[in-house]
């Protein structure tokens, strides 16, 4: 796809303040963080309905927060496979699944560091399960979900930016007029070309192929419970995963040159040879299904690559996802990563379209998720190299780190430290441009985590002695016109002792963004809190002080 076509003048005949074009992970999740903050949008995906390819296993702990805050956390965890309690192992190495002696992919170690520093667990869900219920929740909540329809062309002004849609179905045209676009269009993102966005990084690493099977591996596994395997044979780059809690299901991938091999070439019977090789088990039944609906695809050739869009933002549209950052599958970043995109621009687009915040705020986007796409990037680098033979020789972080520990530096927030090095997660202690750290506490008689406080509204958190913090945020909240929480450890928040965990005094505070990140801190206390906490807020908001 050389980018789309230039638009012609027609009829504008709807508008939406958000269209999102890619209806996937990254797209339906951006649609419902917007929806959840009372942000009217449209999501096109030229797919008739959504891919049965699970693609991404795995959310992250703190992935699963941002879904837990739009009350998904239950649905997840409902429609998850085993927990990783019950996984003997969660991702190993091995010359075939048959093999006597496996390798940890992941440590057991850093799986259980970062869930102790969330109150979610990992999230065993394949993508496509995810995207129904993405896709359920986002409709919930008054987004506008359209299969079956194409962006045709687009350009956008000063004001907003006008979309040619083509309804697939029907062949009807019509425009579409946005105050903001989201390039959630993948890694061959159109919209990105047409925008001449460069890519930065080594790009294309391999090609691979991928197919649903069934076959009973109980037999080479011997008890042993894995979710995902990387293996050697039939060569390296080749994968099995779990797509049941019983041994049955299973998506395999493998290497292939399509230059010499195309993926039409790829037979039922020759994937099947392939599984048995990677499986260790000659006589072993293998029965492939297809993967797109509507199609009788059995077999998927992907392009497995490393590349960051230089640039996240260019006027009105903002690329998220895939389209901005293509990462290897080692590690499980790249999914998470997009979710997480769209969940820091949902709440900024939110404030901007309501007046709160100026319009340089959305400028933060690009400054702060870069910076953790470059980082994405470079991790699943170094894993790819370390599991599989030569890769970019870089430092290998801690995964719960690079999971959890990111930090942003930019005008969203005031006295971030320059060093932008990810922090262990049990080291997450307030520091601005962090993620807030977890802990149980007491409101209103009722046990919750620290990070259920925080949503759709910013919150200011302060020592027992904070009294004049209290005062000084319902001010501002009034004359600001937003909306301002404020708790003070040990009154209206029992249970821990959270001015230690947050890193402030009896009389200090810290101001926490709807993401959960921590956007300011005074350890302290002030002579003027009132005067202190309006400067923090202004900045934050991308307004004079």
């Amino acid at each position: 796809m050389n980018g789309l076509p230039k638009m012609e003048t027609t009829t504008i005949t709807e508008y939406t303040p958000v269209l999102i074009v890619g209806g996937a992970l990254t797209g339906l999740s951006s649609a419902v963080f917007l929806a959840w903050h009372g942000v009217p949008c449209v999501v096109v995906e030229r797919h008739p309905d959504l891919l049965i390819h699970p693609r991404l296993r795995g959310l992250t702990p703190r992935t699963v927060e941002l879904y837990r805050q739009v009350g998904l956390e239950p649905a997840i965890r409902a429609a998850s496979y085993a927990s990783n309690e019950q996984f003997e192992w969660i991702a190993v190495r091995a010359e075939t699944l048959a093999s006597e002696t496996y390798l940890p992919a992941v440590e057991r170690g850093e799986v259980d560091e970062t869930e102790s520093a969330s109150p979610c667990a990992f999230g065993a869900i394949d993508q496509d399960r995810l995207e129904m219920l993405l896709r359920e929740r986002a409709r919930e909540l008054g987004a506008d979900i359209r299969f079956a329809t194409e962006l045709v062309s687009f350009e956008q002004d000063d004001g907003g930016v006008t979309a040619l849609l083509w309804d697939r179905r029907t062949g009807a045209e019509h425009a579409l007029r946005a105050d903001y676009l989201i390039a959630a269009d993948g890694a061959s993102s159109g919209i990105r070309q047409q925008l001449e966005i460069e890519l930065d990084g080594p790009g294309l690493l391999f090609h691979a192929i991928t197919a649903m099977i069934e076959a009973d591996l109980t037999p080479a596994l011997r008890g042993r419970r894995v979710s995902i395997a990387y293996l050697e044979r039939p060569q390296p780059y080749t994968l099995l995963m779990a797509h049941d809690d019983a041994g049955q299901r299973w998506i395999f991938g493998t290497g292939y040159d399509p230059a010499r091999q195309p993926v039409e070439t790829f037979t039922d019977e020759r994937v099947a040879a392939l599984v048995r090789e990677a499986v260790g088990l000659t006589d072993l039944k293998v029965t492939l299904f297809p993967q797109i609906p509507g199609t009788d695809r059995k077999v998927l050739g992907f392009a497995i690559g490393a590349q960051v869009a230089r640039r996240y933002r260019v006027g009105r549209i903002f690329l998220a996802g895939d389209s901005a950052h293509l990462v290897p599958p080692t590690g499980g970043f790249g999914g998470n990563a997009g979710v997480q995109d769209a969940h820091n621009l949902a709440w900024k687009l939110a404030m901007v379209l309501r007046g709160q915040a100026s319009p340089a705020l959305l400028d933060t986007y690009e400054v702060e998720r870069r910076p953790v796409g470059l980082l994405t990037m470079q991790q699943a680098l170094a894993r790819f190299g370390a599991r599989m033979g030569p890769g970019a020789e870089m430092p290998l972080l801690d995964y719960a780190a690079v999971a959890m520990g990111y930090r942003y530096r930019s005008a969203a927030v005031a006295g971030a430290p320059d060093d932008d090095t990810p922090v262990r997660p049990r080291e997450l202690s307030g520091q601005p441009g962090t993620r807030a750290p977890h802990l149980s506490v007491w409101r209103d008689g009722r046990e919750i985590s620290s990070l259920d406080l925080y949503g759709r509204r910013f919150v200011l958190l302060a020592g027992p002695a904070g009294a004049a913090w209290m005062t000084a945020a319902e001010r501002i909240a009034a004359r600001v016109g937003i909306a301002l929480d404020a708790y003070r450890f040990g009154v209206e928040l029992g249970g821990a002792d959270g001015t230690a965990a947050h890193g402030i005094g009896p009389d200090g505070a810290l101001l926490v963004r709807p993401d959960g990140f921590v956007a300011w801190r005074n350890e302290a206390g002030a002579e003027e809190p009132e005067r202190e906490l309006e400067r923090a807020l202004s900045r934050v908001l991308g307004r004079a002080s």
